[in-house]
């Protein structure tokens, strides 16, 4: 009977849900925090089983290449570069405590729980050294940027059950989708996850301009090209007056 019990005991459920499902970029955005919240459901109905809990933003993967610059002759050129090929626009990890005392490395890599441990994909040939080097480079820019950063105590659990986090968008957000993925951890393994998306796009006249620029490029230049002549040609015009 009791090993008939064991075997019918499912792992819990994960009920994740956002503030926002759509964050709007207009001009004058500086910027919005996002309330990732929901609950731990234990099927089988047991109370008082404590959880871990660990979310994931991220934000739309793109390629980029990354120059490193040295000083020549007193001026700074650039010098070796490497590529990557996934690289998300914006990553954060929030956790109800430090991710080294929920799991070991190898667990944390796989799920990328810390800015340590985003799979970056980078391409071609390199010392590993110098490519550890360029990655590390490459968080710490995007730190800088606030564009990466994590919390290790940025999630708080009531009653076992319920969590929250909240994780602020600057305003040098990439549009696209983001994903937020919750897992639950206990003795080491993670034992549920889920995931919400949040859709950051831009609205108003900054949506005229991406939307003009990708869809009709060379008229765009062109435009672009003859409104800063002419501005520049009128700025003269005016000061050779006065």
């Amino acid at each position: 009977m009791a090993a008939l019990m064991l075997s019918g005991q499912r792992d819990p459920l994960l009920v994740p849900e956002v503030s926002q499902h759509e964050v709007q970029v207009r001009q004058g955005f500086t910027g919005t925090e996002l309330l990732l919240f929901g609950a731990v459901l234990d099927p089988a109905g047991r109370t008082g089983q404590g959880y871990d809990i660990v979310v994931v933003l991220k934000g739309p993967s793109e390629p980029v290449r990354l120059r490193e610059k040295e000083r020549f002759a007193g001026v700074w050129v650039n010098a070796q570069s490497t590529d990557f090929r996934s690289v998300p626009s914006f990553f954060a990890v929030a956790a109800s405590r430090p991710v080294s005392e929920i799991v070991d490395e190898k667990t944390a890599a796989i799920y990328e729980f810390g800015t340590g441990y985003i799979q970056l994909s980078p391409s071609g040939s390199i010392n590993p050294a110098e490519q550890l080097r360029f990655s590390e480079g490459l968080v710490d820019l995007k730190q800088r940027q606030r564009l990466y950063k994590q919390n290790m105590n940025g999630v708080q659990i009531s009653q076992n059950v319920l969590y929250q986090a909240r994780i602020s968008l600057p305003s040098n957000v990439t549009t696209g989708t983001y994903t937020a993925e919750t897992f639950a951890v206990t003795d080491g393994r993670v034992i549920a996850s889920a995931e919400a998306t949040v859709e950051v796009r831009k609205v108003g006249f900054e949506r005229f301009v991406e939307v003009s620029a990708n869809r009709w490029g060379l008229a765009y230049g062109l435009i672009a090209v003859f409104l800063s002549v002419g501005m520049g040609w009128g700025a003269g015009r005016l000061f050779a007056r006065l």
